[in-house]
């Protein structure tokens, strides 16, 4: 699986962002109504600061389009990514 991962300090906070194929994981920072107004699959995870939380993590909230490939609440961020490679 290939994918392009991004990482921003943004005043001590990491903003964090992991883009596969057909959608992307991201950390809580990130706006889910954004993400539902352009019709992106995208996936959020909280308290997390670097890569291995963000695949050990719950993830906590998705938009419509990750929901319809099949990412659900619940389910790990590196379950999340395969779905969304």
């Amino acid at each position: 699986m290939e994918f392009l991962a991004g990482e921003m300090d943004f005043s001590g906070v990491k903003i964090l962002l992991i883009k596969g194929g057909k959608g992307a994981l991201g950390c809580g920072y990130l706006n889910l109504a954004a993400a539902e107004k352009f019709g992106h699959a995208l996936a959020i995870v909280t308290g997390v600061s670097s890569w291995d939380d963000m695949l050990s993590a719950e993830v906590k909230s998705v938009s419509a389009a990750a929901e319809k490939l099949g990412v659900v609440p619940g389910i790990s961020g590196r379950e999340a990514l395969k779905i969304l490679h």
